[in-house]
């Protein structure tokens, strides 16, 4: 499957909330707010389908406060579009424009229930630790990914 994959902007903010919680069968929306496009779309990915339709997205960062450190805070990727590798291809752009800014580590995070994503990051070279206690306050633990570049 081909897919054109470009830079974020500010205005696929709307596109990309409008379906992240039919994608994920679950309330997510309230894990992406509007500032990681507004502050972060130069770091962050769109894929479009041949019809321009949205396939996929990467919401990545370079960290302000950790020079070394890239960190991915949310990918998704259309239920039609599963399985055709667009996922591995959006972290494979990510890694790359991470190490162009000079990163040398990568990390994210997922709940422990989310035993695709944590297959998935393993299948990417990323060392999985977890759950850790109350990683997102108390009573939310998380599974932490982490990953040389």
């Amino acid at each position: 499957m081909d897919w054109e994959l470009t830079t974020a902007r500010p205005a696929d903010y709307d596109r990309i909330v409008a379906v992240v919680d039919d994608w994920w069968g679950r309330p997510v929306a309230g894990s992406l707010p509007r500032l990681f496009l507004d502050c972060f779309h130069r770091t962050s990915l769109v894929a479009r389908g041949a019809d321009g339709a949205l396939a996929g997205f990467l919401i990545g960062l370079f960290s302000p406060s950790e020079p070394g450190r890239a960190y991915i805070h949310f990918v998704g990727v259309a239920p039609a579009a599963r399985g055709c590798g667009l996922g591995r291809h959006l972290y494979e752009r990510f890694f790359a424009l991470a190490r162009q800014a000079g990163r040398v580590r990568v990390g994210a995070i997922t709940a422990p229930v989310n035993t695709a994503s944590i297959a998935f990051h393993r299948s990417m070279g990323f060392t999985v630790t977890g759950p850790v206690d109350g990683y997102d306050g108390p009573g939310k633990d998380m599974m932490v990914f982490d990953r040389a570049l």
